[in-house]
């Protein structure tokens, strides 16, 4: 099975749901619905997200981690 993520005009919204409803739950689930939004609404919808960042831009460079200091 495979999940797909799609960002659907609002125009053809009711048709593309009308659609899916015509397949059985065993071949088609309807696993989330949102509104889209950019990675900026996003970053900025999060409580505190932006007074974070800004805090983070005026962090010494000398504070950071490189990418083989971190525990991936």
């Amino acid at each position: 099975m495979r999940t797909i993520t799609l960002k659907i005009d609002d125009s053809i919204n009711d048709k593309f749901l009308w659609l899916l409803e015509h397949f059985s739950q065993d071949e088609i689930k309807i696993l989330e619905q949102s509104n889209y939004l950019s990675d900026d609404e996003y970053l900025r919808s999060i409580e505190g997200m932006v007074q974070s960042i800004q805090k983070a831009r005026s962090e010494s460079l000398n504070q950071g981690l490189t990418l083989d200091q971190l525990d991936w």
